[in-house]
């Protein structure tokens, strides 16, 4: 067989590093976002961020006095042409370059994208002196400080100090002790010669300590703790109460009213009054001391009630402000500069015009959610019609990936609440005009008759169904079901009251 050499031509998809730095940054979460721009701006030395949430500190001194030259509210840099004399004509300069995502490795560009692109940025800041210093959160005391400052001022002998901190160490996060006593006994050295009765002492006395509650062994002790010191209840109902949580609170928790009134031989207001006491307790008295940290979301957009409808708004505080270096940039003019700074110039444009156009996505997806879902913001979740990405992405004339990227971890500020973008996608379900609901709107309905309902005869899934169909709705009973369980909606049985 001969060898010979032939030219061939064929097409093939290539994804260049621009597209796909593109691609990675309409992934990204807001706080990954930033993460990523604080990777980027420690590695370019070309790049420069107008917005540092640290600008507008107050700085101290060595000798502990106010830096009168930190810059202030009102004193932070900005770009574009809105800057004044020659320095900000040289910024408004760096900006352009910067924004361009093409042109030469020179550094020249569009003045006209970077005053945009400022523009967007320079929304962020606000004159109100309450935003201009972070707010510092003071730390917040563990279960084990509180309990042991208690030790500390009613314990007098060493000895007993220590055993009731051991009890302390071994609690929970919800303040229950789940190691049985005997165990902590049988760890505990025998050249200590401690007895048991001075460990049950022990824990006896972390049991009286605040909250109430705290040191219990199980649910049924934790609850009569407390209903033991909850002032102003009747001898009758507490005694009532102290039977229920002791020997029938599985009966209580499955609302079995009945068996409990045969049990202790009452009627329902005696019942009703012992309920009330024991509702007021606490299950988990330690878990107000624990450090866990909420999770804020801050919007990407903001939906407002305009004149015309309802309109969306890019949030500025979460738009980071970027531009080149301008001494960099007139360096790589000159031609003083080397091929590498032309190379970071380069990737600089590249990720300012890849965060334009991430933002920009995210602001047509979004309208384009807003117009398709205007019953919702009008009405509320009830009015919600089906909606899946195909429909989003064939009106914007974007691929159906790229919206469920756009629509992933990315928040909407709505007049209801905040929402994830992909809260506005969801099935349908036929109706009987040969419609379509959307079952977040049948997820409302049930949330509003669950919520409507006698809780002395509550709604079943099967009354919930045909509640439903009377109103043009085809479901099935497991499919009522299913929500509601999704709502976190207990059954019917555990709804029931007295």
């Amino acid at each position: 067989m001969k060898q010979t050499l032939q030219l061939k031509t064929s097409q093939h998809l290539a994804l260049t590093p621009q597209l796909q730095q593109s691609i990675r940054l309409l992934q990204l979460s807001t706080l990954e976002l930033h993460q990523e721009i604080e990777q980027v701006l420690s590695d370019n030395p070309l790049l420069e961020r107008l917005d540092d949430p640290l600008d507008r500190s107050v700085r101290l001194l060595a000798d502990g006095a106010i830096n009168s030259s930190a810059v202030t509210p009102g004193e932070v840099p900005v770009s574009g042409p809105a800057a004044n004399g020659e320095e900000g004509s040289s910024s408004a300069g760096a900006d352009g370059e910067a924004s361009e995502g093409g042109g030469d490795d020179n550094g020249g560009g569009d003045n006209n994208d970077a005053g945009d692109w400022g523009e967007l940025g320079r929304g962020s800041s606000s004159g109100d002196d309450e935003d201009g210093r972070p707010q510092l959160e003071a730390s917040r005391v563990t279960l084990r400080e509180h309990l042991m400052e208690q030790v500390r001022m009613t314990c007098s002998a060493a000895r007993d100090c220590a055993l009731v901190e051991l009890v302390v160490d071994a609690l929970d996060d919800n303040g229950y002790l789940e190691e049985p006593l005997d165990d902590i006994h049988a760890r505990l050295p025998d050249e200590l010669e401690i007895e048991f009765d001075e460990l049950r002492t022990a824990l006896a006395m972390v049991q009286s300590m605040d909250p109430a509650g705290v040191g219990a062994r199980s649910a049924a002790e934790c609850l009569a703790l407390q209903i033991r010191r909850m002032p102003g209840v009747p001898m009758v109902t507490r005694r009532m109460a102290l039977v229920i949580v002791e020997r029938y609170l599985s009966w209580f928790a499955q609302r079995d009213f009945n068996k409990l009134k045969k049990a202790l031989d009452c009627d329902d207001e005696d019942l009703r009054e012992a309920q009330a006491i024991i509702r007021q307790c606490n299950p988990h008295p330690g878990a107000v001391y624990a450090a866990n940290v909420s999770d804020y979301v801050v919007p990407d957009v903001i939906v407002r009630r305009a004149k015309d409808g309802w309109s969306v708004q890019l949030n500025p505080d979460v738009m980071p402000r970027l531009r080149v270096n301008s001494l960099y940039a007139q360096a790589l003019k000159q031609g003083k500069s080397e091929s590498q700074l032309g190379a970071q110039l380069q990737e600089a444009k590249w990720l300012i015009k890849n965060m334009r156009q991430r933002f920009d996505t995210i602001l047509r997806v979004a309208q384009a959610i807003v117009d398709r879902q205007r019953n919702f913001f009008s009405h509320g979740a009830v009015a919600m019609r089906p909606l899946v990405l195909r429909e989003i992405a064939d009106t914007l004339g974007l691929h159906e990936s790229t919206i469920s990227r756009v629509t992933t971890q990315k928040y909407m500020l709505t007049p209801h609440g905040m929402f994830e973008l992909k809260y506005f996608f969801g099935s349908h379900v036929a109706t009987e005009a040969g419609g379509e609901a959307s079952s977040t709107a049948i997820r409302a309905l049930i949330v509003q008759l669950t919520g409507a309902e006698d809780p002395k005869n509550p709604l079943s899934d099967s009354k919930i169904a045909e509640m439903l169909g009377e109103q043009g709705m085809v479901i099935a009973r497991r499919t009522v079901a299913k929500y509601r369980e999704a709502l976190k909606i207990p059954p019917v049985s555990l709804r029931k009251s007295l």
